[in-house]
């Protein structure tokens, strides 16, 4: 079995690699190549912990995998971090687990993978300002995303602490990120300037007005993740001429902004223009005039998960990353 740590996958799997296989798999699960079982959770309520094991298999490559993500909201307290995660891959055809990964890196980067597909398909060509909603730690793979499909110009940062949003500016410089980075003094001001919208927080309440979205805005939503989570508003729901989504079944259970919107009985699941694959597929078109506003939710699914392990082990196999160990 191969051991690959994070460092090891950062140096050696970049964004253009996870944007290449995510964009194969959709193509593989169009063709029904891909089993998605539902996820298991274990509760720990004396932690306010829990536990998910999320496995998918790929039958065409005959690879299986499963995530398992640890979230304990204590463990900051103990100098430990809240959320970790690991990836188990196992060969389909005699069962051999043959890599283990850290998954936090590739959790972060298959959404912004995720982003950057659906930032191809729908956001207009001619985009070249780019708003940030929440500068935590999912946010940096969903700006790197967008700089992959799109030629941004200028960076528009807002946080509730500023601190975090410079601190993020930084590390965008540090990164070699050539736009214009500013840090906007509201929602308001970024979101009215901008092209494209990333929202990555986990907002119990909407962060910004949907009134202020200019015609042929595109939005990326992939903060909100649990059904009481809201990032967007009713005024955006209504306002977005077409609403895509990574995995039907996963927005249907998690995603909170269109939850609470059907709830209300002021939008339905029935109006929802396609999941993510096919559009990839062109079974479903993407942005078709220049005054669409389109709204891109993401909560996440194993497969994705499975895409970007299986890009890593392959790489590894070539000798670029990875420990051989015998269990």
């Amino acid at each position: 079995m191969k051991i690959i740590n994070e460092q090891q996958i950062q140096q050696n799997y970049k964004m253009s690699d996870a944007i290449g296989d995510v964009t194969a798999l959709l193509h593989a699960k169009q063709q029904g190549k891909i089993d998605n079982p539902h996820r298991t959770v274990l509760d720990f309520p004396e932690r306010q912990a829990s536990a998910l094991y999320m496995p998918s298999a790929d039958t065409q490559e005959e690879l299986a995998g499963v995530k398992v993500v640890t979230i304990f909201p204590d463990n900051p307290k103990q100098g430990k971090p809240t959320t970790q995660g690991v990836i188990l891959l196992s060969d389909a055809k005699n069962g051999e687990h043959v890599a283990m990964m850290t998954a936090s890196y590739l959790t972060r980067l298959r959404t912004g993978a995720l982003s950057a597909i659906a930032t191809d398909h729908l956001a207009r060509k001619d985009s070249r300002v780019l708003a940030v909603i929440g500068t935590g730690a999912m946010a940096f793979e969903q700006v790197l995303g967008v700089l992959e499909v799109r030629d941004i110009e200028t960076i528009l940062l807002f946080n509730r602490t500023e601190e975090k949003a410079m601190r993020f500016k930084e590390q965008l410089e540090a990164f070699g990120v050539q736009a214009r980075i500013e840090i906007a003094a509201n929602a308001k001001q970024a979101v009215e300037a901008a092209d494209i919208v990333a929202c990555a927080t986990r907002s119990t309440e909407p962060v910004f007005d949907g009134n202020d979205l200019k015609p042929g805005t595109h939005i990326n939503g992939v903060g909100s993740y649990l059904p009481h989570m809201r990032e967007m508003d009713e005024t955006t729901i209504a306002r977005a001429d077409k609403i895509v989504a990574d995995d039907l079944a996963g927005v249907q259970e998690e995603a909170g902004e269109l939850i609470h919107a059907a709830d209300s009985g002021k939008w339905s699941f029935d109006r929802l223009h396609a999941e993510l694959a096919e559009l990839v597929t062109g079974q479903s078109k993407g942005r078709e005039t220049e005054d669409e506003i389109t709204f891109f939710k993401c909560v996440g699914a194993a497969y994705f998960d499975l895409a970007v392990a299986k890009g890593v082990y392959r790489k590894a196999q070539d000798g670029k990353m990875g420990t051989d160990v015998e269990l």
